[in-house]
């Protein structure tokens, strides 16, 4: 047999056995005794390596993620973020303080009656954290018995009213100022929402 030919029978031997099937009845581990029978000087032909195991992919356990992920993910991330970034303090939930805005010019016929700190009440109640409160429910300050029987909530609406005519609204009020033009009663309203 020639060196090429015990080459290739050497070679399919090695892929047959790789692919599982079986090996021609002349082997590689033959090959070189029929070359030194055959009287050739050619080197012998080691024999096939043992294939490796396969491995069944179906028998491969794939590893599947715990309910219990160590790492957060980016959308549970956003919202800390975003309260931190609200904050000004990274890492803090805490939102920031409400300051209240400047007042705006019309707010100036209220001034001289109304204070706009917490607790402090002058001719007329503090108006810190009216908005949203019960009318003649300010402590500390004596209102008008109308007031505190009319049940009204200050909103926008109440309050707009209420600014645009106070007595019409509620009968025997102690205010009598009314605010009659809409843009300043509206300046007025957006700043009282400021004051916590």
């Amino acid at each position: 047999m020639t060196k090429t030919a015990t080459m290739l029978a050497a070679g399919l031997a090695a892929l047959l056995a790789a692919c599982g099937g079986n090996a021609p009845e002349e082997s590689a581990s033959t090959a070189p005794a029929t070359q030194a029978q055959a009287g050739g000087t050619e080197a012998a032909v080691p024999p096939a390596p043992e294939p490796a195991a396969s491995v069944d992919p179906a028998a491969t356990p794939i590893p599947t993620p715990t309910a219990t992920s160590e790492v957060p993910a980016p959308a549970a991330l956003a919202p800390a973020a975003a309260q931190a970034a609200a904050s000004g303090a990274p890492g803090s939930a805490a939102p920031k303080p409400v300051v209240a805005a400047a007042p705006p010019p019309a707010f100036a016929i209220c001034r001289s009656c109304h204070a706009t700190e917490p607790g402090r009440n002058g001719i007329g109640p503090t108006l810190a954290g009216i908005v949203g409160s019960k009318a003649g429910e300010v402590p500390g300050y004596a209102f008008s018995p109308a007031l505190e029987a009319s049940g009204i909530t200050w909103d926008r609406a109440s309050l707009d009213t209420w600014l645009k005519g106070p007595t019409r609204m509620v009968p025997g009020t102690k205010m009598v100022l009314p605010v009659s033009d809409p843009g300043k009663r509206a300046a007025i309203i957006d700043y009282l929402e400021t004051l916590k």
